[in-house]
């Protein structure tokens, strides 16, 4: 597996695990704010990081107001931009560096492949949060290791 076939799988995943988290959300109801807050954040930082990679300006707050049908509709759409970003990138032009400054207005420059590592596992980081804020709200959180994913043909 080339490292271009690699970061689409590692997005892919990406996305099936933000979509059962919301799903897991809306089964239990209102009763989970902070773990809303969380994925909200999730799905705003990873459009953050595309539009950065994309040199745009930043759209969205990196830590939006918690609104589950926006980030239902957030995750619809992200899965298939950041697919169609990394359709247009090759192997060798992950190596390349991008300058941007950060939600504190510092500038920084990174290579596009720390980028892209960062936004999964930045997503992954947050997902195991609101796994432990389910859980000790007494609620069962979605299931989204890679390796379930992989092994059940949720991620290909």
């Amino acid at each position: 597996m080339n490292l271009a076939d690699y970061l689409r799988r590692q997005f892919a995943y990406d996305d099936w695990a933000n979509r059962e988290v919301l799903t897991t959300i809306r089964a239990a109801g209102g009763a989970n704010q902070r773990p809303l807050q969380l994925m909200s954040h999730i799905l705003a930082a990873e459009r953050v990081w595309l539009e950065r990679l994309k040199r745009q300006p930043q759209s969205v707050p990196v830590w939006p107001e918690p609104d589950l049908s926006q980030c239902e509709a957030q995750a619809a759409e992200l899965g298939g931009l950041w697919l169609e970003f990394l359709d247009l990138i090759t192997a060798g032009d992950v190596s390349q560096s991008i300058t941007y400054k950060n939600s504190k207005g510092e500038e920084w420059t990174s290579t596009i492949v720390d980028v892209l590592t960062h936004v999964v596992l930045h997503s992954a980081y947050h997902r195991g949060q609101i796994a432990s804020q389910m859980r000790a709200n007494g609620q069962t959180p979605a299931y989204t290791d890679f390796i379930h994913g992989v092994r059940q043909g949720l991620v290909e």
